[in-house]
């Protein structure tokens, strides 16, 4: 069943402490995680790149981007649950009847079970779109998918399309963090400010996503570069 994506693979599993759950984490140095690697070719992850944003300007200007770019972190795509009850009952009733401990019945029992677990996983996460702000630089808060492709899937081609073009990356910023120590690499005038982040994504860099913003916020200077995790 390793090739059957979970929902919590698509969207993220909000911190710890606002689901009471372990979120999903890149391992360092931008290679792919453990748990990637031990699962077929065919299922592995993208490799992990890990990168610097920085922002600088005006203190006023650079405080107000950071409160707004909080958010979530979470993309409350639309999931087909009785597609995912389907895909999990076919893949445990294909197993070689030797191998397999269920009855066809016990197989359509536990894809149930999967399906009432990704729907109460996937309603936890949703009701924290708009409300939690756990997520330093979320992309969905700064520049939001429109609901017409969030109803489509993340594999949607259309959805897919929207990402690359208006973010750059197919996927949300993994790992994000504030870097406390940041600088601007010059020296600032006085009343400016520098706002550092970290954060790793499935082998793009969100150029276009830090584009988008700059035209927003035209009296702060962004700086993103990918580099060896810290």
């Amino acid at each position: 069943m390793e090739s059957l994506q979970c929902p919590w693979d698509t969207t993220p599993a909000a911190p710890a402490s606002d689901l009471n759950v372990s979120p999903p984490k890149p391992k360092p140095r931008g290679r792919r995680p453990a748990a990637a690697r031990a699962v077929p070719a065919a299922a592995t992850a993208p490799d992990w790149l890990y990168h610097h944003l920085t922002i600088s300007g005006p203190a006023e200007p650079v405080d107000a981007f950071a409160a707004a770019a909080r958010g979530s972190g979470i993309l409350p795509w639309h999931l087909d649950a009785s597609e995912i009850e389907e895909q999990v009952f076919a893949l445990a009733v294909a197993q070689p009847a030797r191998v397999r401990h269920l009855t066809v019945e016990g197989c359509r029992i536990l894809a149930r079970q999967f399906r009432d677990q990704v729907e109460a996983h996937q309603a936890r996460a949703a009701a924290l779109v708009g409300h939690s702000q756990a997520c330093p630089l979320d992309l969905h808060t700064l520049l939001p998918i429109p609901d017409s492709l969030l109803q489509r899937g993340p594999t949607d081609p259309a959805a897919q399309a929207w990402l690359t073009a208006h973010w750059g990356t197919t996927d949300r910023l993994r790992q994000v963090s504030v870097r406390p120590k940041a600088t601007a690499g010059r020296r600032l005038p006085a009343g400016h400010a520098v706002q550092g982040y970290g954060f790793f994504t499935a082998g793009d860099t969100p150029h276009a996503a830090i584009a988008h913003v700059t035209k927003k916020w035209p009296g702060l200077r962004f700086a993103l570069i990918a580099r060896p995790p810290d």
